[in-house]
């Protein structure tokens, strides 16, 4: 019993002494200065304060009668810079607007945020109101399809919803992320301010990972050197949502344009045809030859897609 009870010790001393060890880990200094947001913009960038959140985003082409108003919103750890390719080409049809979500780009990354879907899509809904925005078209990417079919069914004056290969029926997440004790949500913060592995991430979700260029990986983390980054970022990863707005689209009203990649690694054919089936009056654009981030991948495609069914939002 004495040497089985000294196992015992000893095996907990050397769990104790990891789990003091990751913790220590989790708030080593980075060495990375964080500094004022506005101080990493670039010359096309505008903020605007939101519910005292200071939030980053972009226009692309003029706001005139009949054209419609494109937000989009970007997916999980990422920013407006996905739309780079998209949001030019669209400029001549759609007065689209870009934007950084709460804790994500260069906008505000505050500790004390809710950082769920339903309250990000009222943080972007009173984007657009405050933003004076006619004839509302809504998209986001995977994560920002989620949030933007909140935004479709609870938002007043919305025309339209563009879905891109988003995550209301999966989103690739674990599960087991929300059983993860204290210091997981640190670690894992700081594991995405780390470009090698951002940049490995971003790229499993890629046909062809050399779009993700080190341009692309420049702008996309500023986010990491901009105030409040790291306590912002654990704040968030303390949120788990699975995907639930599969269930919010029996009361969605507005036309819906699916761009979809059919090579998306993460989502298959099944789960294009249970989108399907739960949107009455809605559109598909698929292209082939691209992954998760269609709207980088096949840009042309997609952009072609979207001024292709302009009448649907009429």
């Amino acid at each position: 019993m004495r040497i089985l009870k000294r196992i015992l010790i000893g095996i907990s001393m050397v769990i104790l002494a990891a789990y003091l060890g990751l913790i220590a880990y989790a708030y080593w200094p980075t060495g990375l200065e964080e500094v004022p947001a506005r101080s990493l913009a670039g010359p096309n960038d505008q903020f605007i304060a939101v519910n005292g959140l200071e939030l980053r985003y972009r226009i692309f082409g003029e706001a005139v009668p009949g054209k419609p108003s494109l937000v989009l919103i970007h997916g999980f750890a990422n920013s407006l810079q996905s739309f780079r390719k998209l949001a030019p080409l669209l400029q001549d049809h759609y007065h689209v607007v870009t934007l950084d979500l709460p804790g994500f780009g260069l906008s505000a990354k505050p500790v004390d945020y809710t950082y769920t879907n339903a309250n990000q899509a009222r943080t972007v809904g009173a984007l657009i109101r405050k933003l004076g925005l006619e004839k509302v078209i809504i998209g986001g990417h995977s994560l920002g399809g989620a949030i933007a079919v909140h935004i479709a069914v609870k938002e007043p004056g919305i025309a339209g919803l563009v879905l891109i290969n988003p995550g209301i029926i999966t989103t690739g997440v674990p599960a087991i992320t929300q059983y993860l004790p204290f210091p997981f949500q640190r670690l894992s913060a700081k594991q995405f301010g780390d470009r090698a592995f951002r940049e490995q991430f971003l790229k499993l979700s890629f046909i062809r990972p050399e779009v993700v260029t080190d341009e692309v990986m420049d702008s996309l983390m500023l986010a990491t050197r901009s105030e409040g980054f790291l306590s912002g970022s654990t704040a968030m990863m303390g949120y788990y949502e699975g995907a639930t707005e599969y269930k919010l689209l029996k009361d969605l009203r507005v036309p819906t344009l699916i761009l979809w990649g059919a090579r998306d690694r993460n989502k298959t054919p099944a789960e294009l045809a249970q989108l399907r089936a739960g949107i009455r009056n809605h559109r598909v654009v698929e292209v082939a030859d691209s992954g998760h981030y269609v709207h980088e991948e096949g840009a042309i495609e997609s952009a072609d897609g979207l001024i292709r069914n302009l009448d649907l939002w009429e």
